[in-house]
C-alpha cells in the first residue's frame, strides 16, 4: 500500500466534495459545474499519476543532499514534527510567491487557478510539472539535517490542510483568521480582480504574508480564474497553454537579456517594442461569463459513469504504483491519461474524441486481460464496460457528426 497520506486521504476528499454539493442543494448555491469540476479532479489525477514516476527523482535529490551535506542530524520525534511542519510552510510560502512572480515557474502553477469556479475540487487542481520548480526551495531543510522520510510526510499533512480552505460554503472564522489560512483568505488568492491578485500566498499560516507584505483582507467576493482563461476542459493542454505562451513570446524577442527577462520576469511582461507589460483590468461582473460548453443530459450521464471507473482505476494504481513493474505502471499511467483527455473532449464535443474513445476502451480492457487472467470477476467487469460503453457511444454517434452540433461546437 501506498503510504503517501496524500493517496490515503482520496476517499475523504470525495467525501467532502459529496458534502459540499449537499450543502449547494440546501442553499440553493451553484458552486458546482460538472465539466468544471471533472477537469479539477482530471488535473489532479494527472499530477498523482506523473508525479509516481517525478517524485523518483525529487526525494533522490533530497536524499542525496541529506545524506551527503546534512550540518547536523536532527532526530525524529514530535517537536521536530511541529517545527518541520512550520518550516516547510514556511518554504512553501516563498515557492508559491515565486511561482506567481517569475513566469517559469507561473508556467507550473497556473494550472490550479484556471478553475472559474472556487470548490473543493478546486483544490485537486494542481500542475503536473510545478514540483520541477517546487522541490529546489525546500533542500536548505535537508541541509539542515531533516530526516527524508520525515519531510514527505510532514510536506503531505502541509498539503492537505490547504484541501479544506477551497470553498465558499464556510466564512469568516473569527481570531483564526489573524493566524491561519483559511477559506476566505484562500478566496482572495483565487481571485482576478486587480488588488487581489498575488495575495495570500502562505499554505497554512498567513502569518507570513501578514510579515511579508503581501496580506489582503477578503472584501468584495472575487471573481475566480486567470486572466487569460484557459477556455478548455482539456487536462494536458492545462498543463501546456502557458509554456506554449511564453515559447511564442520568446520567439519574437530577438535578444538574450529580452529572453531571459520572458523567462524570470513576472508573468504578464513584455518588453516596451512589444507594448511593455500587460496590464491587469478590472472585470466587469455584468459582462463577466464563464466558459461553458453545454452539452445533452445523456452525453454528462456516459463522461459520468466513465469517470467513476477512471477515478477507481487511478485510485488502484497509486494504492499498487510501487508493487508494478515499470512497463505496467508507464502503460498504466498512459491510458489513465487517455481517459481524462477524452472525458475533457467529449464536453468539448471534438470529433476525433469519438474515434478515440473506442481505442481507450479497447486498449483498456485488452490490458486489464492481459494482467489479470487470474482473476476472472475483473474480467468480466472489464468487458461488460467494453459493450456496455461501446453500446453507448453508438447511440451518441450523433451528437459528434450531426451537422448541426459540429456548427455549434466550432462557434464555441
Amino acid at each position: 500500500m501506498n503510504p503517501n497520506p496524500i493517496v490515503l486521504s482520496i476517499p475523504i476528499f470525495f467525501i467532502l466534495i459529496g458534502v459540499e454539493l449537499l450543502v449547494e442543494r440546501f442553499r440553493h448555491q451553484k458552486l458546482y459545474r460538472l465539466n468544471d469540476a471533472i477537469t479539477n479532479i482530471s488535473c489532479g489525477i494527472g499530477e498523482q499519476v506523473t508525479g509516481v514516476f517525478m517524485k523518483l527523482f525529487v526525494v533522490a535529490i533530497y536524499q542525496f543532499c541529506y545524506e551527503n551535506y546534512a550540518f547536523f542530524q536532527i532526530p525524529t520525534n514530535w517537536l521536530t514534527g511541529i517545527i518541520l511542519f512550520v518550516a516547510v510552510d514556511f518554504f512553501y510560502y516563498w515557492f508559491h510567491r515565486y511561482s506567481h512572480e517569475i513566469n517559469l515557474f507561473w508556467g507550473g502553477h497556473v494550472v490550479h487557478h484556471q478553475s472559474e469556479e472556487y470548490n473543493l475540487s478546486v483544490a485537486l487542481r494542481q500542475g503536473w510539472l510545478q514540483k520541477v520548480f517546487s522541490f529546489a526551495f525546500y533542500l536548505p531543510l535537508a541541509f539542515i539535517g531533516f530526516d527524508t522520510l520525515l519531510f514527505v510526510t510532514v510536506s503531505s499533512f502541509v498539503t492537505l490542510y490547504q484541501f479544506w480552505i477551497h470553498t465558499k460554503a464556510i466564512h469568516k472564522l473569527g481570531w483564526l483568521e489573524y493566524i491561519l489560512n483559511t477559506p476566505s483568505h484562500h478566496r482572495v488568492h483565487h481571485g482576478v480582480n486587480p488588488k487581489y491578485i498575488d495575495k495570500n500566498h502562505g499554505g497554512t499560516f498567513i502569518i507570513w504574508d501578514r510579515m511579508f507584505g503581501t496580506f489582503q483582507e477578503e472584501e468584495e467576493e472575487p471573481i475566480y480564474g486567470i486572466t487569460k482563461p484557459l477556455n478548455s476542459w482539456n487536462p494536458v493542454w492545462a498543463n501546456l497553454q502557458h509554456f506554449v505562451d511564453m515559447l511564442t513570446l520568446l520567439k519574437q524577442v530577438p535578444n538574450w537579456k529580452d529572453k531571459l527577462k520572458v523567462l524570470f520576469m513576472p508573468p504578464g511582461w513584455r518588453p516596451d517594442y512589444l507594448g511593455g507589460r500587460m496590464a491587469v483590468s478590472e472585470v466587469d461582473r455584468t459582462l463577466y461569463k464563464k466558459y461553458d460548453t453545454p452539452v445533452p443530459h445523456k452525453l454528462n450521464y456516459y463522461v459520468f459513469f466513465q469517470y467513476l471507473f477512471t477515478v477507481a482505476g487511478a485510485a488502484v494504481f497509486l494504492f499498487k504504483a510501487e508493487q508494478m513493474p515499470m512497463a505496467m505502471k508507464a502503460i498504466s499511467a498512459i491510458l489513465i491519461v487517455a481517459a481524462i483527455v477524452n472525458c475533457g473532449a467529449l464536453f468539448e464535443l471534438r470529433k476525433w474524441v469519438y474515434v478515440a474513445e473506442f481505442a481507450r476502451i479497447s486498449c483498456t480492457v485488452a490490458f486489464i486481460w492481459i494482467v489479470t487472467n487470474n482473476y476472472p470477476a475483473v474480467l468480466v467487469v472489464a468487458i461488460g464496460l467494453f459493450l456496455v460503453s461501446s453500446i453507448w457511444l453508438i447511440k451518441l454517434r450523433n451528437l459528434f457528426f450531426q451537422p448541426s452540433m459540429v456548427q455549434n461546437r466550432e462557434l464555441a
